[in-house]
């Protein structure tokens, strides 16, 4: 692959108005380009405080910290220009430094040149924009994980393994006088200690998946049975509008919410009944029951005081084909009562609100989920199958005693199919899918 690398630059740091701003340039010419426009000798290994101007104008007093390759984030020369958090200043250096002969970088830029000048491997790279994205604390830990190297760190072991087994086995094909053959009783030990640890891996794929894209949650029931008060307890907030009028919530009302670890977010639906007394109605009817069409998981209430009526059972029917568990309301007026695979709550008093939470979490990750220290996309674990397959094709060839020549092309491609999860083995188009879901400066 040929890569070409011209200077870039971006922003940084959001654009709105705050503290500071930053504007990151990288490139061979980084430091020398911003010196242009700098009143200071810009000194390396030092904070440098001065001005930036243009024409002779003053533009900003700024902080400047250079990096000299290599040792920066992405491995080339690299300038960092700290301005007052103006959108109008920081959006003026920036058209100077273009002006000055800098290129605009490309989403995730600056990271892609990171991986590609080897400052970090491809399952590091992908674990920047988890780190970013993290709505949880969780999530964040995870992905610090494997910024950090653990998921990396684990594939070569996983590599290492195969190969050194694959080395024997080439050994003695190319030199049968020399290198006795590997004992099958080998081979099949040492392929399945591999294929165990790639499904180790695996176990946690769900949880890292539902981590990474978080649940969507709907509250659904009559008009009346505690949906939006349940809302708010969940959120501990006063967010729904709660009155004892019918028909109060006309559409669906959203807001993200932490459940152990995962990013939920919570849908307050309109309360579903047959005959609607007006349009408006009719229409968040319709919106709740696309809610529910789209949660992955339903909360099914039902007003406590009441009981279930044939009513409730109709809309929990809507939720048939979801993950869904029945919510009795209003405890604290009618007591705690419910019947097994209910959950009684009382949202006056938060009653059964935390065990409505374990008992989403259980309902999604299951009772016992798996626990790691880093995270894998959908990207690696496609890799990890396709290295399992092939690692499953070698032990059964081992079990019936294939030619070992024949076993070694299974080995050989779980080995590069793992390389393609560090990114030793690439395509352009795989690399531009990956960082166009970056934002721009990072």
């Amino acid at each position: 692959m040929d890569y070409t690398f011209d200077t870039i630059c971006a922003i940084a740091t959001p654009l709105s108005k705050g503290g500071i701003g930053i504007i990151r340039v990288s490139g061979e010419n980084a430091i020398e380009m911003v010196q242009k426009i700098f009143t200071k000798t810009i000194a390396p290994k030092m904070i440098n405080h001065g001005w930036i101007v243009d024409n002779g104008k003053k533009i900003d007093e700024v902080i400047v910290l250079p990096f000299v390759a290599p040792n920066s984030y992405t491995g080339e020369n690299v300038a960092e220009i700290q301005t007052h958090g103006s959108p109008v200043v920081i959006n003026q250096i920036l058209e100077i430094l273009l002006n000055s002969g800098a290129r605009l970088a490309q989403r995730g830029e600056f990271t892609k040149r990171a991986f590609l000048n080897h400052k970090m491997d491809l399952s590091q790279a992908e674990a920047v924009l988890d780190l970013i994205n993290a709505k949880t604390q969780a999530t964040a830990h995870g992905a610090a994980g494997s910024l950090c190297g653990l998921l990396k760190t684990k594939i070569e072991e996983i590599k290492s393994k195969i190969s050194a087994l694959l080395g024997k086995i080439i050994a003695s094909l190319d030199f049968p006088q020399d290198v006795a053959e590997v004992d099958y009783e080998e081979i099949i030990k040492e392929t399945l200690s591999a294929a165990d640890e790639i499904k180790d891996i695996l176990k946690n794929a769900k949880m890292h998946n539902i981590l990474r894209q978080g649940i969507k949650i709907a509250v659904a029931g009559r008009p009346n049975a505690g949906k939006s008060s349940l809302f708010n307890a969940l959120l501990n907030v006063e967010r729904a509008i709660v009155t004892e009028i019918e028909g109060t919530t006309r559409d669906t009302i959203t807001e993200t919410l932490d459940i152990n670890g995962i990013s939920a977010t919570l849908i307050d639906t309109a309360g579903i009944r047959e005959k609607s007394p007006d349009k408006v109605e009719k229409i968040g009817i319709e919106q709740s029951k696309a809610a529910i069409e789209e949660a992955d998981i339903v909360l099914c209430l039902y007003d406590g005081q009441a009981g279930i009526c044939e009513a409730d059972r109709k809309i929990f029917d809507l939720a048939k084909d979801k993950k869904k568990i029945i919510v009795r309301t209003k405890c604290d007026l009618s007591g705690n009562i419910s019947k097994d695979g209910e959950i009684s709550t009382s949202s006056k008093t938060k009653e059964g609100i935390e065990k409505l939470k374990n008992a989403i979490y259980e309902e999604i990750i299951g009772v016992n989920p798996a626990q790691s220290e880093f995270l894998t996309n959908k990207r690696h674990q496609y890799c990890l199958k396709k290295a399992l397959e092939a690692l499953e094709n070698a032990l059964n060839g081992a079990k019936t005693g294939e030619l070992q020549d024949l076993i070694s092309i299974d080995l050989k491609a779980a080995v590069t199919i793992l390389g393609e999860i560090s990114g030793e083995v690439i395509t352009d188009d795989i690399l531009n899918d990956i960082f166009m879901n970056f934002c721009i400066g990072k």
